[in-house]
């Protein structure tokens, strides 16, 4: 069954997270999926901007943790892959956010350059709590929209925060009553311009940091996965998991 769902809309691509039986919980193909279709609308001399959204009243509630039981490497993992495009593209992106956001569901949003959010939406990075840490390069990236004592909040507490506290951190361009609605608006306004100039000004703007974030997003991907292993982080999945099936 295909979890994530493209819709082309003449200039704009639209990628849908369509699982919300698990409140659009990302697998390894599922992420696969995205970094393809991202790939192909940044090689798309057409595509004006690419908007993401999820289905069923949710963002996504971040990595499906039963795949966080299998044996993985950082050398052939989809989230990884997933976000170094994210940091790659030039072609715009535009995120559409409604109720749970979660772990990737929020750092992925700092490698957005539009997000819209409405007063449903609740942001959680609950790495600690789960014996993990940042990933997504979001040890960089917050400390510097949200500052540094707002994102140690975010990422040391692990607590969840609402839209308001997501705007007042830079997390988000706008609260509004139809998040997609406002992603579309936002789309078809950058469609209107040329659109290589829109490409080669995100191309400017994102270029002094790239690199760093490259390499951030290594880091803390080499650091993920050896918390997977550890006592903590499995203790902690196996709370989580009785707590499922309780």
């Amino acid at each position: 069954m295909r979890m994530i769902r493209l819709e082309q809309h003449g200039p704009i691509l639209e990628i849908l997270i369509d699982r919300p039986e698990r409140r659009n919980a990302l697998t390894d193909a599922m992420y696969r999926d995205i970094e393809q279709a991202l790939r192909a609308a940044d090689a798309d001399v057409g595509c004006a901007a690419v908007i993401l959204s999820g289905a069923g009243g949710h963002f996504t509630a971040g990595n499906d943790l039963a795949e966080f039981q299998m044996p993985q490497s950082t050398q052939d993992v989809g989230s990884i892959a997933f976000l170094h495009t994210l940091a790659s593209v030039n072609v715009p992106v535009i995120a559409a956010v409604q109720g749970q956001a979660v772990g990737v569901g929020v750092t992925l949003l700092a490698h957005c350059d539009f997000v819209y959010a409405d007063r449903s939406a609740v942001f959680r990075l609950p790495f600690v709590s789960l014996g993990l840490c940042p990933e997504g390069a979001s040890s960089y990236l917050l400390p510097r929209l949200a500052g540094a004592r707002r994102a140690a909040r975010w990422l040391l507490q692990a607590q969840p925060f609402d839209a308001n506290e997501a705007l007042v951190g830079q997390l988000l361009s706008e609260i509004t009553d139809d998040p997609l609605a406002a992603a579309r608006a936002c789309a078809q306004a950058l469609a209107a311009q040329p659109i290589q100039a829109v490409r080669a000004s995100k191309t400017l703007l994102r270029a002094p940091e790239r690199d760093t974030i490259h390499q951030v997003l290594d880091t803390e991907a080499q650091a993920f996965f050896e918390r997977l292993k550890s006592a903590e982080a499995q203790a902690a999945f196996r709370q989580f998991f009785a707590r499922k099936s309780a």
